[in-house]
């Protein structure tokens, strides 16, 4: 994205939070749909209204899964969790990052006894099997104790570095890709790294967005691009893209 899109688009940001400021019934509907967005990208087809419903009102969906409901619940309370730490702007670390993880399938996911032991992704523990995604096939099991050492350290040293509107969202933005590409969990990863990436953004007190679930095809095809490249630029172009099309429609409901 060209300087001086980012520009426009850190304008968008200060309109946001004006138009938000004492909203707080605004936030809580964000919060709705960054748990309906994230949870329908990974495949639940709760419509918006039966997760709104759900979540303000407890009123269950009829003739839809329980473990999609349950998937939908254990999101909003990562969320919410999520965001409450990051009022205390703590560098990220690695228990933290498993506790999320693990709350994202707290009532979805459950004990894997493997040939190398027994792990349970409700405690967000390691995956201890190999996994792939389409033809995505992910780093080793054994690899992920140490890439997810290197990735925190790494992380930590560019939240520190970011000073202007374009790092701190590239920041978020790299978490995003890395954590994912590195798929640490069993399941939960992509909600997981969505949620690291806002995790990011609010404690650089920039808002918290998602991604589009009618963009999915167009994010992932971004994701594997990048990789396939090695060039991130593709990734942050996209999420940048998402990012304004989130603070415009926001703008224009409020």
């Amino acid at each position: 994205m060209s300087t001086e899109n980012i520009n426009k688009l850190e304008k968008l940001v200060v309109d946001y939070q004006q138009v938000m400021r004492g909203q707080v019934d605004m936030r809580k509907f964000t919060y709705y749909a960054i748990t309906y967005h994230s949870t329908a990208i990974e495949g639940s087809t709760l419509t918006e209204g039966q997760v709104y419903n759900l979540l303000d009102q407890d009123i269950p969906a009829q003739n839809k899964p329980f473990s999609e409901q349950q998937m939908v619940i254990d999101h909003q309370k990562a969320l919410v969790h999520t965001l409450n730490r990051a009022s205390k702007k703590q560098p990220l670390v690695e228990p933290f990052i498993q506790e999320i993880g693990g709350m994202v399938v707290k009532n979805t996911g459950g004990i894997y006894n493997t040939a190398l032991g027994t792990f349970d992704s409700t405690r967000g523990d390691y995956r201890l099997v190999n996994v792939h995604a389409g033809a995505r096939t992910f780093p080793n099991y054994s690899k992920v104790p140490d890439l997810m050492k290197s990735f925190v350290s790494d992380l930590n040293k560019r939240i520190s570095e970011a000073k202007t509107f374009q790092q701190k969202c590239e920041a978020a933005f790299y978490a995003h890709f890395q954590f994912v590409s590195i798929h640490p969990f069993a399941d939960g990863n992509g909600r997981t790294s969505r949620l690291i990436m806002n995790y990011i953004l609010a404690c650089f007190d920039l808002p918290v967005f998602y991604v589009y679930k009618s963009n999915r095809i167009s994010y992932i095809h971004a994701l594997e691009k990048a990789r396939e490249t090695d060039n991130t630029a593709v990734f942050h172009d996209f999420m940048f893209r998402q990012y304004k099309k989130f603070l415009e429609k926001e703008i224009k409901t409020a």
